[in-house]
């Protein structure tokens, strides 16, 4: 039967890069999506040790392993030149880089994937045809697709004594930015990216959680006009003006920031000198598990 497209085919959809999963195509090519799994859940890396003269074991901590999915479904064309053009389609979008995942869920998430086996296409007539392509993400955890953002100069001081001055007085000043919260409210810890743009003279930035527990990262260089430094909090990646890695120079303490599953991260920083033109970007996704 003739589709018409833009058509939404009902069920679950999804987007593996530009390939529309669960949707009719410009060319009126109907991609059906049945089953998608391994979204519901990765398997975990953990050891149990034998309790001696007792019951029971001693547990390590437990971590999620790689996510590997499936995605199947049917594929339908109006002709067999069509047919075989979306089977291309195809196995072009299972890519061997990274590629985005996004599932439509309620609300919509995605994960960052690359081809983990053959494409298995099978051609059941000359106009349709059954599919199975299998991806692994590399990082289980399934982020909103709404990236948050938020931006901070240095923070500034205004107001203050001015002389000459006669009694009584009254000394008032004002703090203004420097600071930023990020939230999540996933069930999984995120990590956030903090991109640190010049000049700025040996800065710090320091992150706080709601039980006031504190992280610092200290950058022991200073940045130029128009520098841009990245700290990728997940990767432990820091690198200036796109290309070169500065992370010998940067020291995190106690360990790397997480923003906890339904919490926030306070995000405040500071340099050895004030400059206007200095700024602190943050950003981060939302985690599920």
């Amino acid at each position: 039967m003739p589709y018409t497209p833009g058509t939404d085919l009902g069920g679950r959809r999804a987007d593996l890069g530009a390939l529309e999963l669960g949707a009719v195509d410009t060319a009126g090519v109907a991609w059906h999506l049945q089953t998608i799994e391994g979204w519901d859940g990765a398997d975990q890396r953990s050891e149990y040790s034998s309790r001696q003269s007792d019951h029971g074991t001693w547990a390590s901590p437990v971590y999620l392993s790689q996510r590997p999915m499936a995605l199947e479904g049917k594929i339908e064309a109006p002709s067999l030149a069509l047919l075989d053009a979306a089977m291309e389609q195809l196995r072009a979008a299972a890519s061997l880089t990274d590629t985005t995942l996004i599932v439509y869920e309620t609300v919509p998430k995605q994960a960052t994937v690359r081809r983990s086996g053959k494409p298995l296409i099978k051609p059941v007539t000359d106009r349709i045809a059954e599919y199975s392509i299998a991806v692994t993400a590399e990082d289980p955890r399934r982020y909103s697709t709404v990236l948050q953002s938020q931006s901070t100069g240095l923070p500034s001081v205004t107001g203050g004594l001015t002389l000459p001055i006669t009694m009584p007085i009254t000394i008032s000043t004002t703090s203004t930015g420097g600071s930023i919260t990020l939230s999540n409210a996933g069930t999984i810890g995120t990590r956030p990216i903090f991109t640190l743009t010049g000049p700025a003279a040996l800065p710090v930035i320091v992150c706080q959680d709601p039980s006031g527990a504190t992280f610092q990262l200290a950058y022991s260089q200073s940045l130029g006009s128009g520098d841009t430094l990245v700290i990728d909090t997940g990767a432990h990646s820091v690198i200036l003006n796109g290309s070169v890695s500065r992370r010998p120079f940067l020291s995190a303490q106690p360990y790397w920031p997480e923003i906890a599953a339904s919490s926030s991260l306070s995000v405040s920083w500071t340099a050895s000198a004030y400059d206007p033109a200095a700024l602190l970007t943050g950003t981060a996704r939302s985690a599920w598990m």
